[in-house]
């Protein structure tokens, strides 16, 4: 039990280069299998995290499986719909500097606080659902207007940078912790 869920993390990653081939096939329901296929990921994304705390079987490879695959999937979404001509250039470019400064953010907690980037919460939770079904309006809906898909899309890169915003306020709050810490240590050893 201790590996399945690394297992469904790895899986997770094999599914972004099937999603792309399938995304750009000539077969007429290409856009309902690539869905189905970005379905599965999300799936396995939640499947995987349920599982790991349930047996509590977290593992530092996972901390790195678990978000590498998610982010591959995201990033690979957003850039084929942008190569199809569904969303604006500058919306993969929005999406990408928030995975930025998200996994820069992390590094640095990791290195400095020698903590893990908090769990998601209901903002990061919330805008990663409706991150989900914008891109799968997009993808089967692939008539709507420009001024729709660009609304859609807006609001939820718009929510990915409210909990980008949430995810600063709680890295801002662990460095003070632990400059305080640092500080109190300080006059101890001083006294």
């Amino acid at each position: 039990m201790k590996f399945i869920p690394n297992i469904i993390s790895v899986f997770r990653i094999c599914l972004v280069p099937v999603f792309i081939v399938v995304y750009f096939s000539d077969d007429t329901d290409n856009n309902l299998y690539a869905v189905l296929i970005y379905a599965l990921a999300a799936f396995s994304d939640f499947l995987d995290g349920f599982l790991a705390r349930k047996f509590e079987v977290s593992s530092n490879l996972g901390k790195v499986l678990d978000p590498l695959g998610d982010k591959l999937m995201t990033i690979s979404v957003m850039v084929c719909i942008t190569i199809d001509g569904l969303i604006p250039l500058w919306a993969v470019l929005l999406a990408g500097l928030k995975e930025l400064l998200m996994g820069a953010g992390g590094l640095v907690l990791h290195k400095k606080a020698h903590v893990e980037l908090p769990p998601s919460n209901l903002i990061g939770k919330t805008s990663t659902v409706v991150f989900f079904l914008v891109c799968v309006t997009l993808m089967l809906f692939r008539k709507l207007s420009e001024w729709a898909s660009i609304l859609l899309i807006s609001v939820a890169i718009g929510l990915t940078f409210v909990a980008l915003v949430s995810y600063l306020i709680k890295y801002v709050r662990i460095m003070k912790n632990m400059e305080s810490a640092d500080e109190t240590a300080k006059r101890k050893v001083n006294n």
